[in-house]
Parts: structure tokens; sequence; C-alpha cells
């Protein structure tokens, strides 16, 4: 129970008033005030007996216990009488791998209740807004409040897509890349990276989605309009990414293809030219007893003309069929 009191924030507001608190038993939490918006977050998702506690003193929906219970949701919205259930897998990079946080939110007409997985997080902003009564997020309702949460996941989206492409900017930016093996890895695991952001990004646009259609009277549609064209830029930029990425990775195979295709050619000249040299050799190398010009005074220089005139023929060879190009 300490746990969960130390885990668990409130925040009430209106226009004129804000109050802050951290929480004790869960039998204490109101979440439905007609003057106020609350705004309750938990860090945490074992806490199943206060979670239900609470939504037996609300008098919310049952079904939200199972919902709260199984804890590992993919992205969804199951909208309820008077309240929503929605679940999102956000996105976090450390030490440049890509790690996963389960989000749960229950929204009703005058409250959000966050529970998130892992303590921390990027909402921040939005509670220095409310502390400081800054933009319209004291004027409005939990709807918009629930906006400006998505709008921060979202915005952590974009902070993970940066961190990603920094690295590869530099090699995208580069004419002629380094065709070693480091930035071939380096470029496969970029756009991993970046496949398995844009399958998150794609899968919270259809929750924004169906956000923006919901049935609920007191959900204002436009809010989560605008969030999902953020979404639909972010994926614009990252699949923009994507293709340069292809690109350059073509590009240095291309690349190494070449300088392959050198060697083998320079390799080819080589061969051309001392593989006659190595028949004659190798027929002269021979021990019979007899064998024409072996007995004769200046047999050695005539062999070494004829190893010149055989080399300079097949260098001339070579050049007439622009092998040298």
């Amino acid at each position: 129970m300490k746990d969960f009191a130390s885990n668990t924030s409130s925040i009430t507001y209106s226009p004129n008033s804000l109050i802050e608190e951290k929480l004790g038993s869960a039998e204490t939490i109101k979440l439905l005030n007609s003057e106020h918006i609350t705004w309750l977050n938990t860090y945490g998702l074992l806490y199943s007996k206060e979670f239900t506690k609470i939504i037996h003193v609300n008098k919310l929906d049952e079904f939200l216990q199972l919902l709260i219970k199984e804890n590992k949701h993919r992205n969804k919205v199951i909208e309820l009488e008077e309240t929503m259930f929605l679940a999102i897998n956000t996105i976090h990079l450390n030490s440049k791998e890509i790690s996963t946080e389960q989000m749960m939110f229950v929204l009703g007409e005058n409250f959000v209740w966050s529970i998130q997985e892992k303590p921390g997080d990027y909402f921040q902003d939005i509670r220095y807004r409310l502390r400081e009564n800054k933009g319209l997020v004291r004027k409005k309702s939990s709807d918009y409040l629930l906006y400006l949460i998505i709008d921060a996941i979202i915005d952590n989206y974009s902070s993970v897509y940066e961190k990603i492409n920094e690295p590869l900017e530099q090699i995208q930016e580069q004419e002629n890349p380094e065709t070693d093996q480091k930035n071939v890895l380096k470029i496969e695991n970029g756009k991993q990276q970046l496949f398995q952001l844009k399958k998150a990004i794609a899968s919270l646009r259809e929750t924004i989605f169906k956000l923006e259609n919901s049935g609920l009277n007191f959900l204002e549609s436009r809010y989560f309009s605008e969030a999902k064209e953020q979404a639909n830029y972010l994926m614009d930029d990252i699949d923009f990414d994507l293709n340069q990425l292809e690109s350059k990775l073509n590009l240095i195979f291309n690349l190494q293809n070449n300088r392959l295709n050198q060697v083998m050619k320079t390799l080819t000249i080589f061969s051309v030219i001392f593989i006659p040299l190595t028949f004659l050799a190798g027929i002269y190398g021979m021990n019979f007893d007899h064998m024409p010009g072996t007995k004769a005074a200046n047999g050695f220089y005539i062999f070494l003309l004829v190893t010149v005139f055989v080399t300079l023929l097949s260098i001339y060879m070579i050049n007439r069929r622009n092998w040298f190009k």
C-alpha cells in the first residue's frame, strides 16, 4: 500500500484553482467531480487491489478491472458506457536499443486516469502548464488533457527518431560512403530501428483515428485530428529516410561490386600475360633427353626473346580491347 501511495499523484484543477497532492489509500480517491478536472497518475502496473478499489469507489465500469489487470495490451481503444479505456505502447531509446513501455488511460468526462509501467515520463511540460496556468489546458476539459498527453507521446517518438537518425545523417551526407562492414551494419541497424518506430507510430495513428471517431459526447474530435496529422508527418519523414538509406545501401554495394570488378580485372590481365609464359616455361622445364633448342648455344636467349614477344603481344591484345580502362 505504501508503494502505491508513493507512486500515485493527483492534480485537480479548474480555470481558477489547482490542487496537486500525493494520495493515501485507494478508497479516498475521487475521480467524479463535476466542477473540476482530475488527472490521476500511477507508476506501476501491479497494484490490482488498489485499482479495483478506485473503480468501485468511483462506480466505474467493472470491465475496467479486467482491462487493467491484463497489462500487456497492444494499442487499443475500448469505449464503455461513460468512459473510455486506452492502451498505448510507447517507445524509449536507451544505449542505442529500443524498448517499449505499456501505458493505460481511463478517460471520463471530468478525469484522466493514467497508469504507466515505468517511473518517470515526458509529461513534465503538461504539469508545468497546469501549475502555471499556461495555455488553454486549465480552461479545457479532460479530452484536451488526453490530447496533450498523446501529443507528448508523439513528441517522444520524434525525439527517438532524431536519436536514431543522427548517426545515419553523417552517412547519408557522404557522396562516396565508406564501403566497410561497419557502415553497412550501422545502416542496417538504423533501418531496423526505423521500421520498429514506424510500426509503433502506425499503430498509434490507428488508435488516434479511433479516438477521432469516438461516439462519446464529451470527446472533441478536432483535437485528435491534429494529433493524427502530426503522426502522419512523422511517418512521412521516416519513409523518406528509409528510402534514402536504401539508396545509400545500394550505392555502397555497387561501390563494393565495382571495386571487386576492378580487382578481378587486374587479376585477369596478369593471368592473360603470365599463363602463356607459364605454359612455355612448363614445356622447357620438362626432363626429356631430346628437346628442340635445348642443345643450341643461344637457346636461352632465344627463349627469352620468345617470352618478351609473347608478353608484348598479350599487352597489345589487351590494350586493343580496352581492358586497361
